[in-house]
């Protein structure tokens, strides 16, 4: 007997709950509208991304726009009038943080075979690590590549993305078709890349609640670890240790694509290096390899560029960025997203609540139950995302679960809905079908889906 309309709905209930009971967890966990705790923001305006945190007082907003201010200015080429806030390159991706991080939100790879890659970092490494275990850069461009660069210097290259079709389809009988991108580099400079370059292409993440993904104890990361699948449940997460220059010891990783940075601090010094061309006291070297003459002979803006003082306004900026509200969570197709999204399991990697440790400096992010939506920890997620290159303890294949608060206002705050690592998923949909490895079993549920049951999903994902 074909089951009725009622049938159907009484069967996916009774699925979703049974799912719940198993992760320990109810559907109103998945549904706090606060997803930053006291630090949420009502903003669902292209700036949401880019407002304080809704608990700083008087002075700590003021701090904020200072670093606000700097986090968006362009550095200009050294020498300058405005010493402050020249040295840039000579090498570079872009010249101010926002040029990437554009309203605090997410890059995108280029949309033509003519543009250059900006909020796209296309970085390398060689098989043999570098001092402490850091990936090793290429000998002739270092350890990313720079489609720009100063006068008198010449840029290092650009990158060409084609793209693959693949074709699937849903049990449904519904078909989709994903863009595996192909890279060609062109306009080398400095030669050919090394024969054993391994590259990964790296979208820039929002910065949105990084301060609050800082402050989660280490034993809340550690508690999800299962390197070695003993609950025999597929899913084998593990932290990344990555260096700490400060500490001059190995640390657990919780920012960038691959937790390959232990903190916000960490994570800015590398980008104005690599990506600015801009050195500071975490990181002093200039960005030039031994055969990048030109490069080494142009003017700096001082030792460090970024002095104590600005650098600092900026990690505390970064700190202080608040979180958008959940939005539509009283609709019933968001509340049966989220039974689906605990039915499918994607809650095991995108953990769902974190608490955040007390902090009598930063008072704003003290003490915080916030929703995330990740466990920052690496999986491995199949060799359709893999990008061959290993990044500290991380391999080729595996990846940091990506937080997913705000995921549902990045085409207002960005204008484009491009997902995952190198952008190559136009919407949530194709992000889901090209999880595999340890998330297989949750993309062959959203196969199995009804196509109401998959949108409920994506309304529900679309609410974070």
């Amino acid at each position: 007997m074909k089951p009725n309309a009622k049938t159907s709905a009484l069967l996916a209930l009774a699925l979703g709950l049974a799912a719940c009971a198993r992760s320990g967890l109810d559907t109103q966990a998945l549904l706090d509208p606060d997803s930053g705790g006291a630090a949420t923001v009502r903003n669902a305006t292209h700036r949401a991304f880019a407002q304080p945190a809704a608990n700083l007082d008087v002075q700590q907003r003021g701090r904020f726009f200072i670093g606000n201010a700097f986090f968006n200015s362009p550095w200009v080429v050294a020498p300058a009038t405005a010493g402050a806030r020249d040295g840039l390159g000579p090498l570079f991706n872009a010249r101010s943080c926002d040029a990437c991080h554009n309203n605090d939100g997410r890059g995108r790879p280029p949309q033509r075979l003519d543009e250059r890659p900006v909020s796209l970092v296309i970085q390398f490494a060689t098989p043999v690590p570098g001092d402490n275990n850091e990936p090793g850069a290429d000998p002739r461009y270092g350890g990313n590549l720079n489609p720009f660069a100063i006068g008198g210097v010449p840029a290092e290259g650009t990158v060409r993305i084609r793209h693959r079709d693949i074709h699937g389809t849903f049990s449904d009988g519904e078909h989709y078709t994903l863009l595996a991108p192909v890279y060609e580099f062109a306009e080398l400079a400095y030669g050919e890349l090394a024969h054993d370059n391994q590259f990964s292409p790296r979208v820039a993440p929002p910065v949105i609640g990084m301060g609050l993904l800082e402050a989660i104890p280490e034993s809340q990361i550690l508690e999800r670890a299962d390197p070695d699948d003993k609950n025999g449940d597929g899913i084998s997460g593990r932290p990344n240790h990555v260096w700490n220059h400060l500490l001059e010891r190995a640390v657990i990783g919780r920012l960038g694509w691959k937790s390959n940075q232990p903190d916000i601090a960490h994570q800015t010094a590398g980008a104005f290096s690599s990506e600015i061309g801009m050195t500071t006291s975490l990181r002093p070297d200039e960005n030039c390899t031994n055969v990048q003459t030109a490069c080494r002979a142009a003017p700096t803006g001082g030792s460090p560029e970024i002095s104590d003082e600005i650098f600092t306004h900026i990690v505390d900026y970064q700190q202080m960025l608040g979180v958008p509200a959940r939005r539509n969570l009283d609709t019933p197709e968001v509340k049966t997203g989220a039974r689906l999204f605990l039915d499918a399991g994607c809650e095991s990697c995108h953990r769902a609540t974190s608490t955040t440790a007390e902090s009598s400096d930063k008072p704003w992010l003290s003490k915080q139950t916030i929703h995330p939506f990740t466990d920052l920890l690496l999986h491995d997620m199949g060799p359709g995302l893999a990008d061959g290159r290993a990044d500290f303890e991380a391999s080729g294949s595996e990846w940091r679960t990506a937080p997913l608060w705000g995921i549902g206002l990045q085409e207002i705050v960005n204008g484009h809905t491009l997902l995952l690592h190198d952008g190559r998923a136009r919407n949530v949909s194709e992000a889901i079908l090209w999880h595999d490895g340890e998330a297989a079993k949750s993309q062959q549920a959203f196969l199995k889906m009804s196509k109401a049951d998959r949108e409920a999903l994506l309304a529900f994902i679309n609410s974070l």
